[in-house]
């Protein structure tokens, strides 16, 4: 079988990472939300936050299948660098978005989407 420690890790931080913000997010950001902004700008800055940790969450479990099962070659490196980078940008747009309501923030986004998508290129081309 192959493993990679450094994937399996990386995995680890992003799932530790998501579900923590996730309970940032459904905890302090949702009461804070509701008592600070008007009932629909809540309703979408946690929406926003959800989305983020959803793709971010998706993404480490995808991560931990290529710990236990992706050869260290080039593709797999590739695709793993993809994923972790792409959660990076791709979520962590989304939320700063949600925390500051900067809209250009969205502007950001699709740099993520365009990594996570050629991580999943990439997963499905290896050998």
């Amino acid at each position: 079988m192959n493993f990679s420690p450094v994937k399996l890790r990386a995995a680890c931080v992003l799932g530790f990472t998501g579900v923590a913000l996730g309970a940032f997010g459904a905890h302090a950001l949702k009461d804070h939300w509701k008592e600070t902004l008007d009932a629909v700008e809540a309703a979408y800055r946690l929406d926003i936050w959800e989305t983020g940790v959803f793709y971010h969450l998706v993404h480490a479990v995808v991560l931990l299948v290529l710990a236990f099962g992706c050869p260290e070659k080039h593709q797999g490196k590739l695709a793993s660098y993809s994923f972790v980078i792409g959660v990076n940008i791709f979520s962590g747009s989304l939320y700063m978005l949600a925390i500051t309501g900067l809209k250009w923030m969205g502007a950001i986004v699709p740099i993520g989407g365009m990594l996570l998508l050629a991580g999943w290129v990439l997963t499905a081309l290896r050998k």
